[in-house]
């Protein structure tokens, strides 16, 4: 059997604050929904607008990560692979499919929504705030 390639890179903002559970065997894991938008010209030039809404789960440090810093409206990178599997829903009766993308990596986007958070600087964070490409002098002062 022939070895594949299964990798995924996702940025977009949470559509909803992470669901945090723990399995039975004490596994933490957060399951989250990223909204990534996506826009293009129809055939008679009107544009047009989607949102896709990718679930994700992510696993140990990766779900402290979710747990601890996102929050809905936050922008979000990740990265991981696709994955798919089936299941006997045992409410229903029915056979389930169920497509995710499992993350390897959570990389937490400067801005966004932050709600609940305080007036400070860090909007609320337990982190610094990032100065990103533009520097400390903010977007107005980026060299492009």
């Amino acid at each position: 059997m022939s070895r594949g390639f299964n990798k995924v890179i996702l940025m977009g903002n949470l559509a909803k604050d992470p669901d945090v559970r723990y399995t039975p065997s004490k596994q933490k894991v957060a399951r989250i929904t990223v909204a990534v938008g996506r826009q293009w010209k129809s055939k008679t030039g009107e544009i047009q607008n989607h949102t896709d809404f990718i679930q994700v789960v992510a696993w140990a440090f990766s779900a402290d990560i979710c747990e601890k810093y996102l929050r809905k409206g936050r922008p979000v990178l990740v990265e991981g692979r696709l994955s798919v599997r089936d299941f006997d829903d045992a409410r229903t009766g029915q056979h389930r499919w169920v497509t995710e993308v499992v993350a390897d990596n959570l990389i937490l986007m400067p801005g966004g929504k932050r709600e609940g958070g305080s007036a400070g600087p860090g909007g609320g964070d337990d982190f610094p705030p990032e100065d990103g490409p533009s520097g400390p002098g903010g977007p107005d002062m980026a060299p492009f």
